[in-house]
């Protein structure tokens, strides 16, 4: 028996439960959009520029664990989409995208929105720098066969997006259904690796050997599930947490064994604690730049003074920045019930470390004393410490938070507690501004029955707002906080400490401040829109948001003050060389 391959297509995703598809129409893709329409199980989720689609499906794949599914157009569509796609890349998030293509008999012929001034029907290699393979299928037979291999490669190892490039004739040619029922009945899940149980050992005899030991963890502990591992293990055996922006929350705030972010923006007593541990136990992290500032001992990490072991499911990552004592490929989840077995046989009473608890309780009492006066303060512009303070102060415990970069990033990833793993959304490896108001919508869309807040900044939101038309459209009640503080503030500090300017940084002049008003372009949007006009406004305005039920923009001006940094980053010394400059205010 025969159909059509967008049929096909589509009975493959929902034999696979894919329950939504973020993208975009375009004249290479209608075909499956209309095929799309006759499904029960799958919603197609329209959005009005393709770099919303690709972090929508980011921040619900996030959420759920799941493969998002992005589709879009060639030429435009396609490149409007490769931020989005490249973000989810650098974060180890699995995604599948279908594009639409040219025509196989028009090769070579120059097309409708085709990109080939180098070579014809090339437009699939604009994704190969960062996706873990990009497919053109020019033939129909093949298009099972390839679907089905870039799911298995999106979610195995390191998780990431494929690419599936698919010419517009070929969504619409007949195929032999038995091609498609074959892969159906294909394995949906593989076994991941695990840890000898004599690494095991290893590990866990260094660690309980060790005087200052320190467990640092990445965003790789959330994309594996295994936080109540990380958690159970961290306990038996006292170990301190350290974590990279993307580990935040990988173990709650609340736990008295986190020490906090390390790097550039991390505290001055994780830095110190990190850098003075004797061993390090690394699991799922990278060791990025800002997070190990810039590597240079004398801040974060003084390795091989510390020995370093690290557990990662990426072979790339093991040993890439620092040299290893202990090196192990592993699924972290795997792994980590491993070691809590080997744990609990070496050490069945565990550990006490009395006086690492009192050390960290004592440092997190004095950094909310440093704050204090700025949570509460009625300062206007708002301060952006007051704002997370009476953010966090007003959700739930498992209220899920997406941030964009600058000062609602760094300022969380320093000062607001994660209390539930897996419910703090950032663009870690990419730090690309737009992420946090589309990513949003995808987690909302995973899950409907929880609050959902997204920390923006002005330039953040200014990237994407046409989001709100697809919040409208499917309902979807998120809440963005824009924190406007009428630039791109952390460039702006950075400018002003180097250069003495803020040129091209800080938005409008004396004739005229160029301030945008988000609440109105909510409301023009059909959303509801909120603008704060005091301190004190701003947290009834949240709690009111919440209350509504449907998306909603706060607009609440911010001062542009620096987050405060107590790490380094190469950067400042390019700019700057042979001074010690950091962040300073631009006002």
């Amino acid at each position: 028996m025969k159909d059509l391959v967008s049929n096909q297509i589509v009975r493959y995703l929902e034999a696979r439960q894919v329950e939504h598809i973020f993208g975009l129409c375009g004249h290479t893709n209608i075909a499956l959009l209309a095929a799309l329409e006759k499904s029960e199980s799958i919603s197609f989720v329209n959005v009005r520029h393709e770099q919303i689609a690709a972090h929508a499906a980011d921040g619900y794949a996030r959420v759920t664990k799941r493969t998002g599914v992005v589709l879009t157009h060639l030429g435009p569509g396609l490149t409007n989409a490769t931020t989005g796609v490249a973000n989810a890349a650098l974060d180890s998030i699995p995604m599948v995208v279908i594009a639409g293509d040219v025509p196989t008999h028009y090769y070579g012929k120059h097309p409708h929105q085709e990109i080939n001034l180098h070579a014809d029907a090339a437009q699939w290699e604009i994704y190969r720098p960062f996706v873990k393979r990009a497919w053109r299928v020019d033939q129909p037979h093949l298009i099972a066969e390839v679907l089905d291999k870039a799911f298995a490669l999106a979610e195995s190892g390191r998780p990431g997006p494929v690419l599936v490039d698919v010419p517009m004739d070929v969504f619409s040619a007949e195929i032999e259904v038995a091609l498609f029922d074959k892969v159906i009945g294909n394995t949906r899940s593989l076994a991941r690796p695990s840890l000898d149980e004599e690494v095991a050992e290893q590990i866990v005899q260094n660690l309980l050997s060790a005087e200052r030991p320190v467990l640092y963890v990445g965003g790789g502990i959330i994309g594996a599930d295994a936080a109540p591992e990380l958690a159970e293990f961290a306990g038996l055996l006292s170990l301190p947490v350290a974590h990279s922006l993307m580990g935040k929350g990988a173990l709650a705030d609340d736990s008295p064994l986190v020490l906090g972010m390390t790097g550039f923006w991390g505290t001055q007593f994780t830095n110190d604690m990190t850098r003075t541990a004797d061993w390090i136990l690394a699991l799922g992290t990278r060791f990025a730049e800002a997070d190990s500032s810039s590597w240079y001992p004398e801040y974060t990490f003084d390795i091989p003074q510390t020995k370093l072991m690290q557990i990662d499911i990426d072979p790339a990552e093991l040993g890439r920045n620092y040299p290893l004592e202990i090196g192990a490929l592993a699924d972290l989840k795997s792994a980590l019930r491993v070691l809590l077995r080997v744990a609990r046989r070496l050490a069945p009473a565990g550990v006490r470390r009395d006086e690492l608890l009192a050390q960290i309780a004592a440092n997190r009492a004095t950094l909310k004393l440093q704050n204090a006066d700025a949570q509460v303060s009625d300062a206007w512009p708002m301060r952006p410490e007051r704002i997370l303070a009476e953010t966090r102060a007003v959700l739930p415990a498992d209220a899920i938070i997406t941030t964009d970069v600058g000062w609602n990033k760094n300022g969380v990833g320093q000062q607001f507690d994660i209390l539930t793993p897996g419910s703090f959304l950032t663009p870690g490896g990419f730090a690309t501004m737009g992420f946090g108001a589309p990513a949003a919508v995808g987690a909302k869309i995973a899950h409907p029955h929880r609050v959902v807040v997204s920390l923006v900044g002005d330039g953040g939101f200014g990237q994407n707002p046409a989001v709100l038309a697809t919040a409208r459209e499917q309902n979807v009640s998120v809440v963005w906080v824009v924190m406007n503080n009428n630039a791109f503030g952390t460039i702006a500090g950075l400018e002003k400490s180097a250069f003495d300017t803020t040129f091209g940084t800080v938005f409008g002049n004396a004739e005229d401040s160029m301030y945008t008003d988000f609440a109105a372009i909510a409301r023009g949007y059909g959303v509801t829109g909120i603008r704060v006009e005091s301190a004190v406004g701003f947290k009834p305005a949240l709690e009111q948001a919440i209350a509504i039920g449907g998306p909603v923009v706060i607009d609440v001006s911010m001062i542009n003050v620096p987050t405060p940094t107590t790490g380094h980053w190469n950067i400042l010394d390019i700019y700057s060389p042979g001074e010690r400059v950091g962040h300073v205010a631009t006002h």
